[in-house]
């Protein structure tokens, strides 16, 4: 059994234009099984934070220890994050920044992704820092309707094409036991069906 194919049973319950003899209004319930997200909302920003951590942690080094100008040493600490990550992510399922949000890196298994699969989305991770802009319409009593440009990093590219998931420590737990529950269930529906 994979992440990928785990299914979620979400009940909707959507208002009629009916009423009951009390005066409430009656709701249909509607039963989907969509698929199962690891991840968490917003976990962005704490992916970007955690990469700016790996790369200032070395090019703190190459300037203090090897006496390297901050720029090249900025440019070699992203070659070392990128291959650190890997063996990282291969060996604990996170790095040094990844642990300080408490993120983890699983593969569609549920374990830490193969140095291969790691190593290509440490790649992929520079594709991942260019931005995307989009305009944002606000209104308010005090400052009318107002237009803003907002900024967003769009993190999800090496988790797509490696198929991989970053997700909080503490799901970790809930990520087993649905794979394991989902395993339990498919054997006994082959067992049933022979």
């Amino acid at each position: 059994m994979r992440i990928s194919e785990i299914k979620e049973r979400k009940i909707i319950h959507r208002p009629t234009l009916s009423f009951n003899e009390y005066g409430k209004r009656i709701y249909h319930s509607y039963e989907y099984y969509l698929p199962y997200n690891p991840g968490f909302k917003g976990n962005e920003t704490q992916r970007l934070f955690a990469k700016w951590i790996d790369i200032a942690l070395f090019a703190v080094i190459f300037y203090y220890v090897f006496n390297i100008q901050i720029l090249a040493g900025i440019l070699l600490s992203i070659i070392c994050v990128i291959i650190s990550g890997a063996m990282s992510e291969f060996y604990f399922g996170t790095t040094l920044g990844k642990k300080i949000f408490r993120l983890k890196v699983i593969d569609d298994e549920g374990n830490n992704p193969e140095l291969r699969t790691s190593f290509k989305r440490n790649i992929l991770c520079l594709a991942n820092l260019y931005p995307t802009f989009s305009e944002v319409t606000s209104k308010s009593i005090a400052m009318g309707r107002r237009t803003t440009v907002q900024m967003h990093f769009s993190m999800h590219l090496n988790n797509t094409m490696c198929t991989t998931y970053i997700i909080k420590e503490s799901k970790m737990e809930e990520i087993r036991t649905l794979l394991e529950d989902n395993r339990s269930a498919n054997h006994n529906q082959r067992i049933g069906s022979n």
